[in-house]
C-alpha cells in the first residue's frame, strides 16, 4: 500500500473511501478498457490511456487538493469503484462524479460514498455548491444525483453538450 495523494480517509458503514494508491491501477485499468457501462457509451479506452488516465487522476489531488477517492468495501477491501470531485482546466465548476466498477452497481455504493464526499467537501473543504454533469440518457446516474439531493438547472456544460447540469446547494 503506497501513498501517492494527500487524501483523507473517510469512512461509511460499508465503505472506505481513500485516495489512489498503485495497486488500485489493475481495477482501475480493467474497468477503463473493458466495462460494459463504457463500452455502451463508447467510451472505453486503452490500456495505456487507463494509465495516462490513472496517472491525471493523482496529479488532480496534488493540484486541486480534491480528487477521486477509490471506493473500497471495508469488509473485504475490494475496489468498488470511484466517487469523488473534479475540476478540468475547462470546467465552469467542481463536479461530483461516481463511476462504479462491475458487479457494483444497484447496490446503493454510489449514493453513499457521495454522501460522505459531499459532507467532507461542505466541511472540510468549504465548499457551497457542487456539480454533476449527467448525459441526458443516463437515468441510474440521476437517480444517484436526485438521491444526493441535486435539481436539474436546464442548462448544458460546454464541455460536455450531451450531458445535463445538476446542482447540489449545501446551504451552511
Amino acid at each position: 500500500m503506497t501513498d501517492l495523494t494527500a487524501a483523507p480517509r473517510l469512512a461509511t458503514d460499508r465503505l472506505i473511501l481513500r485516495g489512489p494508491e498503485r495497486e488500485d491501477l489493475t481495477a482501475f485499468t480493467r474497468f477503463m478498457t473493458s466495462a460494459p457501462s463504457l463500452a455502451a457509451q463508447g467510451e472505453t479506452v486503452t490500456v495505456e490511456q487507463a494509465w495516462f488516465g490513472f496517472m491525471i487522476g493523482i496529479g488532480h489531488w496534488h493540484w486541486h487538493g480534491f480528487g477521486f477517492f477509490t471506493v473500497v468495501c471495508a469488509r473485504s477491501r475490494a475496489p468498488l469503484g470511484r466517487v469523488g470531485l473534479i475540476r478540468h482546466s475547462d470546467w465552469p465548476d467542481i463536479e461530483l462524479a461516481w463511476h462504479l466498477f462491475e458487479g457494483a452497481e444497484g447496490r446503493g455504493f454510489a449514493t453513499e460514498a457521495g454522501i460522505a464526499v459531499k459532507r467532507w467537501a461542505q466541511t472540510d473543504l468549504g465548499l457551497d455548491r457542487l456539480h454533476s454533469y449527467i448525459d441526458g440518457a443516463n437515468i441510474r446516474s440521476q437517480a444517484v444525483a436526485e438521491r444526493l439531493g441535486a435539481v436539474r438547472d436546464g442548462t448544458r456544460p460546454p464541455h460536455e453538450p450531451d450531458a445535463e447540469v445538476w446542482v447540489y446547494a449545501m446551504g451552511r
